[in-house]
């Protein structure tokens, strides 16, 4: 039997769709998106990602496939009120992610992909501990092209209902190019998910997160993000362009 979840109200931005969801909203879709066997794309979306879909017919073109989207850096909700939409919160996937996985429990089959080796290990284990989630399979993330179709493969015999693919840039592209292979009811890409909910990362600390600064408090932390600042202010630029 399916269970398709219905679609929720979207927002345009850029040409994109940005569902009108709150975080809890979020975490349901994906629940009852792991009933249904038909192959599914969540993205998170953050102004870098944007520019870079701009630049990337191929990128965008997954974007744009994705059954839901929702707003995980505050520039896009940001955007979305400069442009005369509104969107209720921001969605940040760590916190749908980790939602999602509490409400899941052991009824969850959860695939982990990503990171550099031990990472996705260690993020299933905490995720089993603390949840009760099904561990479906662990891959990390330094694997070569030529391993691409065994690590598919892998994926589509663990019976997985959720996939948590950590891959960086480009995560979204190759979870859109090899959904039908993959078969997964659910595919998330999760970016530094991951390496949060195995500890090896700290979140920033909630006030800058309640502000909208968490991006300020990472750049702080880790100089080399500076040379992503400039997508930032691209994005800045692309919305005011489009500004009534």
């Amino acid at each position: 039997m399916s269970h398709a979840p219905a679609g929720p109200p979207v927002v345009p931005l850029l040409g994109y769709r940005v569902a009108a969801v709150t975080l809890e909203e979020a975490a349901q879709w994906c629940l009852q998106a792991v009933h249904d066997p038909r192959p599914k794309l969540l993205v998170t979306t953050n102004p870098e990602l944007i520019v870079q879909a701009e630049t990337r017919p191929d990128l965008k073109e997954a974007l744009l496939q994705a059954d839901l989207t929702v707003a995980d850096g505050v520039g896009v909700v940001w955007a979305a009120r400069r442009l005369g939409c509104s969107l209720p919160e921001r969605v940040p996937g760590v916190e749908v992610v980790t939602r999602v996985l509490e409400l899941g429990g052991s009824a969850l089959s959860v695939y982990f992909l990503g990171a550099k080796p031990g990472i996705a290990q260690r993020a299933a284990a905490v995720a089993q501990e603390r949840f009760g989630t099904r561990i479906a399979g662990v891959e990390h993330g330094y694997y070569g092209p030529d391993e691409t179709p065994t690590v598919i493969g892998r994926i589509a015999d663990s019976g997985a209902q959720l996939l948590l693919a950590g891959l960086g840039e480009g995560q979204e592209l190759f979870l859109h190019q090899h959904r039908q292979e993959i078969g997964v009811p659910l595919s998330i890409g999760v970016g530094g998910t991951l390496d949060v909910l195995s500890g090896t990362v700290k979140r920033a600390p909630r006030w800058t997160r309640r502000l909208g600064l968490e991006w300020v408090w990472r750049i702080g932390l880790d100089p080399k993000r500076w040379r992503r600042f400039p997508r930032l202010l691209t994005f800045v630029r692309l919305v005011m362009a489009d500004t009534p």
